[in-house]
């Protein structure tokens, strides 16, 4: 029988402020799994630290909360450990973009195939809300009474100049749209980020109050091929769009593994080396 999102659903009742966009992102991952029928015993998902992180306690699959910042290296040992399954990494944008920001650019240069969802409500939330890399500038916040005076971290056209092989934008505004990314990203074979916009309920910013009309999703003819027309409609703010931006095959990390291993294999005669064979190789 096909599965249906309950049974992605773990026992654990979220406790997310009313309205936070958070429930849309877990309802659209749950969904796409169960579109996808993939058996939840072959799901793992990795979280960070932020309100998002508490998504993988509400995922009826293998989980983990991880450190701050440290969801997609850890995602990306699973994956190539075990590259039967399918690994959902999930993180914010401080999480993702701050600390962990790091991370990113040498998963992608690897292609792990895990997908990442960066949920961006542009502030610190569950540490009651100071200022992200994505807080605008001009923003009062627990830690910017001023205002902020540092520029805006602009995720998407990061991703794209770090050569992820997929890279897309959604919204919690419009759940639908956000399940069909969603489920594109884990249908990729490789380094799939999905940003997705959404609002902190309890410290809004002035400019957060976004509605369906402040997107618009990217033409049907757009190709996903062109990297510089993915960075121009990526920087583009009125409107902002969403959709798949970038998408190229390239081989996957746990391809690159698997041919050296056959290498490896082909000069030893696929006979195991001896420690002590090993050790000399380094003096």
């Amino acid at each position: 029988m096909k599965r249906r999102s309950r049974d992605y659903k773990s026992a654990i009742k979220p406790v997310w402020c009313a309205g936070c966009g958070d429930y849309a992102v877990l309802t659209a991952v749950q969904r796409s799994l169960a579109g996808l029928d993939i058996p939840p015993e072959n799901v793992v998902t990795v979280s960070g630290i932020g309100c998002s992180g508490r998504l993988s306690h509400y995922m009826n699959t293998y989980s983990l909360h991880g450190t701050h910042g440290r969801a997609v290296p850890t995602a990306v040992g699973i994956k190539a450990a075990r590259p039967d399954l399918t690994v959902l990494t999930v993180g914010g944008d401080g999480d993702g973009l701050g600390i962990g920001g790091g991370h990113i650019p040498h998963a992608a240069r690897k292609n792990a195939d895990i997908t990442y969802l960066l949920i961006d409500n542009r502030v610190y939330g569950l540490t009651k809300g100071q200022a992200s890399p994505t807080t605008p500038p001009g923003e009062t916040t627990k830690t910017s009474p001023y205002g902020v005076y540092e520029d805006t971290l602009s995720a998407v056209p990061i991703f794209l100049a770090y050569d992820a092989s997929f890279v897309a934008r959604g919204t919690t505004a419009d759940i639908t749209e956000l399940q069909d990314i969603v489920t594109s990203a884990i249908r990729h074979r490789g380094m799939s980020i999905v940003c997705i916009l959404t609002m902190c309920r309890t410290f809004k910013l002035r400019d957060s109050l976004w509605d369906r009309t402040t997107f618009t999703p990217l033409a049907p003819g757009h190709d996903r091929r062109d990297k510089l027309a993915a960075l121009e409609l990526a920087y583009s703010t009125e409107p902002v769009y969403t959709g798949v931006f970038y998408q190229v095959n390239k081989p996957t990390l746990e391809e690159r593994l698997q041919a050296d291993t056959r290498k490896a294999e082909s000069d030893t005669d696929g006979r195991p080396t001896p420690v002590e064979d090993l050790l000399k190789s380094f003096i």
